[in-house]
Order: C-alpha cells, then structure tokens, then sequence
C-alpha cells in the first residue's frame, strides 16, 4: 500500500471533495441538456478507501446492484466503477424518463442504454475535474453494463489485482429532481503503478 494514503490531511480530502463537486457539476450540466430538465447533483462524502471496504460501502456483497464500469488509460491507469443499487437504478431511470414504473421491472434496452450514458458522463465529469485539478491525460473507455451482486460485480477490477491498488478514490453521488432522490456510488481504482502519480499530482506526496 502507499504509505501515508490514510494519512491525508483535512485540506486534501477537501481536494477530493473538490473533484467530486466540480465532477457533480459537469455532469448535472451534461444531464440537463440531454433530458432538457433539471437534474441536481450534490457530493455529500468523498473519501479514500481499502478495496475490501467497498462492498460494505454498498450495503453488502449480497445486495443487488447495476454496476457501470470503465478503464481509465493515459497519465493513470485504472478503473472507474459507477454502482447504484437495483432499486435506486430504476429511480434514477424513471426520475430521467420522465416515467413512473415498477421498482421491479426489467430493464429495456433503451433504459440500459441511458444507464450506460448516464455513467459515461458522470466518469467523463469527475475524470475532467480529476485531470483539470492534476493537469494529467486521463481518458476513459467505452462504459460496460453488468448487473448481479455486490461481490460479483467488485470482482471485475479485483481479478486484476496485481495491477489495481488495494486503495480506492470513493465519491458518493446523489442525484435529485424535485422531491425524488436517488444515490449512487462512484469509485476510481487506479493501477498500483499509477497511485504514486495521482497523489503526486494532487500534492499528497512529494
């Protein structure tokens, strides 16, 4: 593990708060001139965790979740995981269609679409904010779409191990249209060889 990644001082977890909000802001932006309505989008907590602490971030390795899911290459290199509970997904869905449904209902192929751009721009936001804050070439891939349980879905990046850093960038994210409120879960998992160059950037380490 990078020595004193837990040791981040008040000023640069507000550095972290900062990608967060600024990501938020981007994204709200971005959302509101695809839906042509207002979204807003607030960062109550940003913080650093151990890979192992995700899954309870989430509410368990049992909970079912749709999780959306990119590489990140250029400067850094990594993952970026955008995770929402079932039931939340198909709020945010409903909340951007406009619609009102089962909280149980399958998805569509146009609603699995719009998760997929709806985690597309959140990642290009916060990975914009990121690379505006560190002045790194950060690029994200294509997003993929899986949905099954907690644990299932964190062992995409896990299998990669041996590159993936046991810390991760957590930001959680909560989207709101009028009274309807929905959370979701953003985390960047760099590669073990670039965390060294994320916090350098960031002015964490020396």
């Amino acid at each position: 593990m990078v020595s004193g990644i837990h040791e981040l001082s008040n000023i640069e977890l507000d550095v972290l708060k900062e990608i967060g909000n600024i990501g938020s802001g981007n994204a709200a932006t971005a959302l509101a001139k695809m839906l042509n309505r207002k979204v807003d989008m607030d960062v109550p907590r940003a913080k650093i965790l151990e890979f192992k602490e995700v899954s309870d971030t989430l509410g368990g390795a049992e909970i079912p979740v749709v999780g959306i899911l990119l590489k990140v290459s250029g400067d850094l290199t990594g993952n970026i995981m955008f995770i929402l509970q079932q039931h939340a997904a198909r709020m945010l869905v409903n909340m951007l269609m406009g619609r009102t449904s089962g909280i149980d209902e399958e998805f569509s192929e146009i609603e699995i679409s719009a998760l997929k751009e709806i985690g597309n721009i959140l990642a290009g936001s916060y990975l914009s904010a990121l690379s505006a804050l560190t002045n790194l070439k950060i690029v994200p891939s294509i997003p993929d779409m899986a949905m099954d349980m907690a644990g299932a879905i964190l062992s995409v990046p896990a299998i990669e191990f041996g590159k993936v850093g046991d810390t991760v960038l957590y930001i959680e994210t909560e989207f709101s249209e009028g009274s309807e409120k929905v959370v979701g879960d953003f985390f960047l998992v760099p590669d073990v060889d670039t965390y060294d160059v994320l916090l350098k950037a960031l002015g964490v380490i020396g």
